[in-house]
């Protein structure tokens, strides 16, 4: 009988689907058994010293089609990476013999763990001892029936044991993330499968709302806390019956299982956990513990994070004298559409996932400024990692000018076919056609360049480039000219403001002695006609007044007060310095003015904080006497509702 007659009619449109696929690029795939890697269309190369993937030794041609399919989608997905399908193609020998002594029809039929065991011991048959070297062998049919299963199954991805990031709406992926298949998934299969409902409905609360990575991570997390309580004597159920002794052994086990691993990491292991079990209990789940989870794990169990002292040592900042060579010599990288990409790390501090993921159709906005009675430009992204659908930073007038010559080139280049997602930096060719430019291209880019212009670190070694640096590198230009942790939150796109603070600890230098280079980056002084930089001349009068101001600042304390700068110098005393009207006799005040005092209050908190980090006595001292007057002044409304110094409250007013 022909196979096709086995086939059942709810798999027959499948099928027809796979046929559709391996019809592409004129049917090459489809006609041909043996594909040849050097083909334009495919990966233009040999890989490992192969050039084909031999089907041919597959007799029956409807599971020779789904191994195809398997393949094909993999490398057109870039679910795999060239060198991972070139080494999964190797076991096609081995595993034609397999399928054709063993009839078997289709991979959507087979129950795995039987064609598994089944395949192991044909392979130990054939010589192929078990290694980390062969292992790939014998989880081959793992994947091959995961695959075409999870293909043949029509049901709601968030149905399904395996979900596919590309296959559910809605999931904030970065532009060049979750590509590889490490990580294009999320796999329940290996849960226990009393609690695997609970996972995925948990799961699915989630999946639109935090980051694919975040989902990703939290599952590893999970499948570590099951795999904790059922290796060690716990049943199903355990979850609902949890006691404080059960979570403290959990605690024990992670500080020995993690001793001396990223503390940072060390962390989820708890924190993830206790987010699960909060939703689940609060979201009353049918699996959620009956005791309070803020009674089962404290605040105080989850690890100090790698922030503050550790994670500032970690902080990459590009040396001056390396970062001014490269802003200099930018304009020289040998694949001038990287330059701008460039330039929107060193202005915005942005990821570079996030500048790579800028579209062309609402990346620059303008907004009309009060104060200025002018339009201003915008940069718009999303910031994926946190969960930001639209950030909006002001951006420089020329920066501005060269985001739009982007995205007038872009809409030029750009059909439906090569830039469906309208990608700002696009891919317009090739097999990365429709994604964005790479990041590593723009590292090995630069890396030319420092080559090109031997730039060289203090000990005389080529600089080693890190792209994360110019993020770092540019928060810590932004603490130096005084912007405020708030603002530098929202700027940098942080989740927290603790994130952000602790840029702020880093600087050596004083607040403003880097004025120059932050205000007057001669980085993003271009001539958008010429692509030449513009240089100031020191001669000049506004090179001139640069050098006033340079001098003022390094001669004067200048003390940072609320609505901007004082110069008074430091040794003279100024009643109007930090106080203002608190302390005058005509002004008046009541339990209205309240909120004020307390937001006040915080401002001035924070910049003591700062100045102490940054070893500005002065400005601590100054605003330390503020926040005193703040104080005394919010009590005294708080008592007497109504404060006027040369006037009575209101109390005494018959």
């Amino acid at each position: 009988m022909d196979s096709l007659q086995l086939i059942k009619s709810n798999q027959q449109s499948k099928y027809d689907e796979i046929i559709e696929y391996l019809k592409q690029d004129n049917g090459y795939w489809l006609e041909n058994d043996k594909w040849d890697l050097t083909e334009e269309f495919f990966m233009r190369e040999t890989v490992n010293a192969y050039k084909f993937i031999d089907f041919s030794l597959i007799n029956n041609f409807y599971i020779k089609n789904e191994v195809k399919y398997y393949f094909l989608f993999s490398f057109k997905n870039k679910y795999l990476t060239n060198k991972v399908i070139v080494r999964q193609a190797r076991v096609l020998k081995h595993l034609s013999a397999f399928l054709n002594n063993n009839a078997i029809e289709s991979f959507s039929d087979l129950d795995k763990e039987k064609i598994n065991t089944i395949w192991k011991l044909y392979l130990i048959n054939e010589g192929v001892k078990y290694s980390p070297t062969e292992a790939r062998y014998f989880s081959f049919t793992n994947v091959l029936v995961d695959f075409i299963k999870d293909f043949h199954d029509d049901r709601e991805e968030t149905e399904k044991d395996i979900w596919y990031s590309k296959k559910i709406k809605g999931t904030k992926i970065s532009a060049s993330g979750a590509s590889s298949s490490a990580y294009n998934s999320i796999n329940f299969i290996n849960l226990p499968i009393y609690y695997k409902e609970t996972v995925k409905k948990y799961i699915r609360t989630i999946i639109t709302k935090k980051s694919w990575m975040t989902c990703h991570n939290t599952l590893k997390y999970l499948k570590y806390f099951f795999n904790y309580f059922y290796s060690n004597g716990y049943y199903n159920g355990f979850i609902e019956n949890l006691k404080r002794n059960d979570i403290e052994k959990y605690l024990y086990h992670i500080g020995n299982d993690r001793k001396g691993k990223n503390k940072t990491e060390n962390s989820k292991y708890v924190s993830f956990i206790r987010t699960f079990l909060e939703y689940i209990q609060m979201a009353q789940y049918d699996k959620a513990p009956k005791k309070e989870v803020s009674f089962l794990i404290f605040q105080d169990d989850i690890p100090k994070r790698e922030l503050n002292k550790d994670e500032v040592k970690k902080a990459k900042f590009i040396p001056e004298p390396i970062l001014k060579q490269l802003d200099n010599n930018i304009m020289d990288l040998d694949r001038s559409q990287y330059i701008p990409i460039y330039i929107l790390l060193r202005e915005t501090g942005w990821r570079g996932t996030d500048i790579l993921n800028l579209r062309y159709d609402n990346c620059l906005d303008q907004i009309w400024n009060n104060k200025e009675k002018k339009y201003n430009y915008y940069l718009c992204g999303e910031i994926t990692k946190t969960g930001i659908a639209e950030l909006k930073i002001p951006i420089r007038d020329k920066v501005a000018e060269m985001v739009q010559k982007a995205i007038d080139k872009a809409k030029d280049l750009s059909t439906e076919e090569n830039n469906s997602k309208k990608y700002l930096f696009n891919n317009y060719e090739g097999k990365l056609k429709g994604k964005p430019l790479a990041k590593q291209t723009l590292l090995l880019t630069i890396k030319r360049l420092i080559e090109q212009k031997d730039i060289r670190d203090v000990n005389g070694e080529l600089y080693h480039f890190r792209l994360h640096s110019l993020r770092h590198t540019r928060a810590k230009e932004f603490v130096e000219q005084g912007v405020g942790i708030s603002i530098m939150q929202q700027m940098l796109g942080h989740q927290s403001l603790q994130m952000t603070v602790h840029y702020a600890t880093v600087t050596e230098n004083t607040l403003y002695e880097k004025w120059k280079d932050t205000e007057d980056l001669e980085l993003f002084k271009v001539d958008t006609k010429t692509n030449d930089l513009e240089k100031v001349d020191l001669n000049s009068d506004i090179g001139e007044n640069l050098i006033r101001y340079e001098y003022v600042k390094k001669n004067l304390d200048a003390v940072r007060v609320p609505f901007g700068i004082c110069f008074h110098p430091s040794k003279l005393t100024c009643k109007q310095q930090m106080n203002h009207c608190l302390t005058c006799g005509s002004f008046c005040t009541t339990v209205e003015n309240i909120p004020e005092y307390e937001e006040e209050i915080e401002r001035v908190k924070v910049q003591i904080e700062i100045s102490e980090r940054c070893g500005r006595e002065l400005w601590a001292k100054k605003n330390k006497t503020y926040l005193g007057v703040l104080e005394k002044t919010l009590a005294k409304v708080k008592e007497h509702k109504l404060v006027h110094k040369n006037g009575k409250s209101r109390e005494d007013i018959v």
